[in-house]
């Protein structure tokens, strides 16, 4: 991106914020890059492969759909192919969003509809039955919030305007003692009960003055001055340019502290507001802007979860099995690395296709057989796997059905198994059956 001239048109656009994003423009300049299909790389359509171009079992970038061209450069003809796969999953999601998120949306209105404040802050419905004793758990019209994080007031930029409006000329500053106790007098009478401020606006006042009275107490020492004397104007110069830095009048607090109250409670959501329809679409609309299945995957490492539309479903239709339930779990031993890693792969689902480098049919000796050699790397990753783990996953599955003499561990890394039947024209066809039933079996890990 930095290469490109600051005159560059799609710069412009991507930078500015009309249209377009660096990602676009990386793929008109650089590479397309990988195609998703289902939120992974492309399937396999043939036999092992993706399309016949490629070798069997081909695992390679550009058989697994990525587009190493630019779109200046051009998409071979395997490249536009993978890209038009991923392109039109897109069309179909815009087509099935439309009906899914519409008949979500009229469902929330719906059920939300009758929904209003009430002259008593609670929120009702038509029966006058008690949704919320106060809406929203402060009683805040959302659209009136003037700070960061749904705040009702922007604290700072109001504290700007007063300092501007209203300056000290002459009047002493207010030592941070002082300061203190202004605020919890005048915060003293403002009871939420009695048509006052909430709890959470009070501490986010104090905290905001607290903040105010380190920069006063930093400034003070910056000029090497006591702190607990308070800046009047017949001191020091050094005292004085303390005081006009960041020292606060009393008149200068009132005015604040007024101006601050007043807005809050020009803040307070009106009687009669219909907040249940207001909910209803401020669920519906962004929905509807949603791609249908947001695919969240970032490496192999991390795990796949439900994201957008799928998901708000499954919260509104109030589902009992959720396609990706997760537990966080906390170790006692928070420092011990082993051990969670040990815990790690005692619950993991590991299955011989993940932990074996190769499943091989022998049939030139007297009895054909199968050998399965292990990856030393994968074995030691997954601990406790070994060739007698394996034997007993192999022994203990009721779908193979094998029993002991039929599979022999030869070494640590090497196992060999026998088919069970004596037909000599089954056998071929036997132990292809085990060949592509071994890679699924699960392997058991011994527990921690």
């Amino acid at each position: 991106m930095s290469t490109l001239h600051w005159r560059n048109s799609p710069l412009i656009m991507s930078q500015c914020g009309s249209k377009g994003s660096p990602i676009n423009i990386s793929q008109m300049v650089v590479c397309v890059g990988q195609q998703s299909v289902g939120g992974r790389r492309a399937p396999n359509g043939f036999i092992d492969r993706t399309l016949p171009h490629f070798p069997i079992n081909s695992k390679t970038p550009a058989a697994k759909g990525f587009v190493a061209n630019s779109f200046y450069t051009g998409l071979t003809a395997t490249e536009f192919f993978f890209h038009t796969m991923g392109g039109r999953e897109g069309l179909v999601d815009t087509a099935v969003k439309t009906a899914e998120t519409g008949y979500m949306s009229r469902r929330l209105m719906k059920g939300l509809e009758d929904l209003s404040v009430f002259y008593d802050q609670t929120v009702r419905n038509a029966s006058g039955g008690i949704v919320q004793f106060v809406y929203g758990d402060d009683g805040m019209d959302p659209v009136k919030m003037e700070g960061k994080g749904g705040r009702p007031l922007n604290l700072d930029q109001l504290f700007m305007k007063v300092m501007a409006t209203c300056p000290q000329r002459g009047h002493d500053t207010l030592s941070p003692e002082l300061i203190l106790q202004m605020l919890n007098d005048k915060l003293s009478g403002q009871d939420a009960s009695s048509g006052g401020c909430s709890d959470k606006f009070k501490e986010m006042l104090r905290k905001f003055f607290e903040d105010r009275i380190k920069m006063l107490r930093s400034t003070w020492r910056a000029l090497q001055l006591d702190e607990d004397r308070v800046g009047k104007r017949d001191s020091s110069i050094e005292e004085r340019v303390a005081a006009d830095i960041s020292g606060i009048s009393a008149k200068q607090l009132q005015v604040f502290l007024d101006t601050c109250l007043s807005r809050y409670h020009s803040k307070i959501i009106e009687a009669g507001a219909s907040i249940g329809a207001i909910g209803a679409q401020s669920i519906g609309e962004p929905g509807t802007q949603m791609t249908l299945k947001t695919f969240h995957f970032a490496g192999v490492a991390s795990m796949n979860v439900t994201l957008g539309v799928p998901r708000i479903k499954e919260i509104i239709n109030a589902v009992k099995k959720i396609s990706t339930p997760i537990i966080t779990t906390e170790l006692l031993s928070e420092q011990d690395e082993l051990f969670a890693a040990k815990v790690k792969c005692s619950i993991e689902k590991v299955v011989l296709g993940e932990v074996a480098a190769a499943i091989k049919i022998v049939l030139r000796s007297n009895q054909p057989h199968l050998v399965v050699e292990l990856d030393m790397q994968r074995t030691e990753r997954y601990m406790g796997i070994s060739s007698d783990t394996v034997q007993l996953s192999i022994l203990n599955d009721p779908k193979i059905k094998l029993k002991s003499e039929h599979v022999r561990v030869i070494d640590e890394t090497k196992l060999r198994i026998y088919p069970t039947g004596t037909d000599k024209s089954k056998l071929q066809l036997e132990l292809h059956n085990l060949k592509s039933m071994l890679p699924k079996l699960i392997v058991k890990v011994d527990e921690v």
